[in-house]
């Protein structure tokens, strides 16, 4: 009992190291209990997520990987998990990394840019999605870059133009967004709001997955 108590008080007073580290020893400074990221050679930590935002992030999870993996497409992962741009590292709700790309995938990281990142906003995230994150991605030119807000009920897609800049995306008249990196998925913007939301398996039926 008092090495588990002691593991327990460790965990709770764990602080980030001050000043600049390497991103190698980021990722022996932070462990699977650790939100953080990496930016500029400086630990920041992120806040714990909510419910709803928790609820969203693993439905959005459960029907990527389904249809990724049933369509042999690639990756599909989820926070806590790290990807490496330059001089941040990141950690996305849900990165989807094409078959092609698979070898930019370490044990513990994404060595480069995913082919579509979602991030879901959160109250103490909004500035950090929409303008750090929204700057680097773009940058790294990642091909899309989903937000999702559950707070507001809104939903933004971007896409890299030939020049290298994202635009935006809207969904088509019936309220369905369709990915271009990832071939031939649709998701309905609606299902995002639903409380609760919508069956995973019944929409992969619709999709005609399974």
């Amino acid at each position: 009992m008092k090495v588990v108590s002691s593991e327990l008080n460790e965990m709770a007073t764990k602080t980030s190291p001050k000043g600049k580290i390497s991103y190698e020893e980021f990722l022996n400074w932070c462990d699977e209990d650790t939100r953080a990221e990496w930016v500029d050679g400086e630990v920041s930590m992120v806040s714990p997520a909510s419910k709803r935002h928790q609820n969203v992030s693993l439905f959005l999870s459960y029907l990527l990987h389904s249809y990724v993996v049933s369509k042999n497409l690639g990756e599909i992962l989820q926070s806590p998990f790290q990807m490496k741009l330059g001089l941040s590292g990141r950690e996305p709700d849900i990165l989807f990394v094409a078959s092609a790309h698979l070898d930019r995938l370490k044990d513990t990281y994404l060595d480069g840019p995913a082919d579509t990142v979602i991030e879901i906003i959160s109250r103490e995230s909004r500035n950090r999605d929409w303008e750090d994150k929204f700057i680097e991605y773009e940058s790294a030119e990642i091909p899309e870059y989903w937000i999702i807000d559950p707070v507001t009920e809104q939903a933004e897609f971007f896409r890299l133009g030939a020049d290298n800049h994202y635009y935006s995306v809207a969904p088509d008249v019936e309220g369905c967004y369709y990915s271009e990196a990832i071939p031939d998925f649709w998701v309905k913007i609606s299902w995002l709001w639903e409380d609760p939301l919508p069956s995973v398996l019944l929409i992969l039926r619709e999709m005609d997955i399974i």
